[in-house]
């Protein structure tokens, strides 16, 4: 699955979570998968890698970034195929 979470993805929240201080769009990083893979420990960190904040976050709450084309269900089928 192209948008499957993993451990050490880059993420970026898509709700605002104002008693925490986060906002959509801010950048995090998973770092332990909790509730047997269904939610996400994710921490926030600032430009000199200090952590501010740490937390349990839900699939829907965050999503993957990509700093590459990434390839489709089907694109990744053609290609295995040939």
């Amino acid at each position: 699955m192209v948008n499957a979470i993993k451990l050490l993805d880059v993420v970026a929240l898509t709700v605002d979570l104002p008693e925490y201080h986060l906002w959509r769009g801010q950048v995090g990083t998973v770092v332990a998968m909790l509730e047997g893979d269904t939610a996400f420990e994710v921490e926030f960190s600032d430009r000199d890698g200090r952590t501010y904040e740490s937390l349990g976050l839900r699939p829907e709450q965050i999503m993957v970034l990509h700093y590459e084309p990434v390839a489709t269900q089907s694109q990744a089928e053609a290609n295995a195929s040939e």
